[in-house]
């Protein structure tokens, strides 16, 4: 590429001047210094013009790249024949040749006498006035479903205001002189459905919304939301215990009823008449006072002896039939 043939020419003019420095030998060694200094420069800045080539170069090839199946599908849509025939009747114009155009266009002062305006003679120079909507037309762009025109000064400048506005034909800038007001409201509410608008005809100071919206404290409001108190399943187990103490005191409660043992007699009497029953642990009422009300009531346990009837040698089976406290 060309930056390439500059490094490589500047590399040799940079060896030849070197070496008819040293051959000769008739220079100091602070010019010799600074001649090598300012060619290394020179080659430096080069090379960092190559390096930029390239990285353009490289994002140009990506964006080739990443429009060509929108290529594709567009000339699936519509052909090139297709796309000729429709631009053989339209006439595409350059902003140059608009301006060209519209340069034998001037307003009349008398045609709109109650508003000022800036003839191209009068004004030094109306490429540099302060143009609003970056010197856009806001007729067409109100009237031409969102059409950027470039405005032509030479036409005439409206001062409205305060403020300067050009337009791309003497029959724009009238009907915008007839109205004014009514067309910056319609721009501003076309930059507001198009908010790319704001930035591209400068319009910060008519939308000074804009600032206070991005500036504005947090908005609240009260919201609320409703989940179930126990959304997994839980699996609950009464017998379980944590306390160390409290199971040595569970099995040494278990062992002393291994020691125990359940009585029963029989006289003549009472044969073959009734059962006797008998319960290892009695009943007791317990109540306690507090802010709450309420009560509790030990298990109450059941268990038949079977086989105290009948024979003398019959084997006597105890049935224990009580159920679990958290059962009843």
């Amino acid at each position: 590429c060309g930056a390439g043939r500059t490094i490589r020419r500047t590399q040799r003019r940079n060896l030849c001047h070197i070496d008819k420095l040293f051959v000769s030998n008739k220079k100091p060694f602070f010019h010799v210094f600074h001649v090598l200094q300012s060619s290394f420069k020179a080659l430096s800045s080069t090379w960092s013009r190559l390096l930029d080539e390239a990285e353009l170069l490289n994002f140009l090839h990506k964006i080739t790249v990443n429009l060509h199946p929108f290529m594709a599908s567009q000339a699936e849509v519509f052909s090139e024949a297709e796309l000729d025939g429709l631009q053989e009747a339209a006439e595409v114009k350059s902003d140059e040749q608009r301006l060209a155009e519209s340069s034998g266009e001037q307003i009349d002062p008398a045609q709109a006498e109650s508003k000022e305006w800036l003839m191209p003679e009068a004004a030094s120079n109306c490429s540099e006035l302060p143009l609003q909507y970056n010197g856009f037309c806001g007729y067409t762009l109100v009237n031409s479903d969102g059409l950027l025109l470039p405005g032509n000064p030479h036409i005439g400048v409206l001062k409205h205001e305060g403020k300067l506005y050009a337009f791309s034909s003497k029959e724009a800038a009238l009907n915008f002189a007839s109205s004014p007001n009514t067309f910056v409201a319609e721009v501003v509410e076309k930059a507001k459905r198009s908010p790319e608008l704001v930035h591209l005809l400068n319009l910060h100071q008519q939308l000074s919304w804009i600032k206070e919206v991005l500036l504005a404290k947090t908005f609240k409001c009260d919201s609320g939301t409703q989940t179930d108190t126990h959304p997994t399943e839980t699996n609950i187990d009464k017998s379980y215990e944590w306390n160390e103490w409290e199971l040595r005191r569970k099995a040494l409660k278990l062992v002393n009823l291994r020691t125990k043992a359940t009585h029963s007699s029989q006289t003549d009497k009472s044969h073959m008449r009734r059962e006797n029953v008998t319960q290892t642990w009695l009943q007791k009422d317990a109540a306690c006072q507090s802010k709450k009300d309420s009560g509790s009531s030990a298990a109450t346990p059941h268990i038949y002896l079977a086989g105290l009837t009948g024979q003398r040698e019959a084997q006597v089976v105890k049935v224990n039939l009580s159920k679990p406290p958290y059962e009843e």
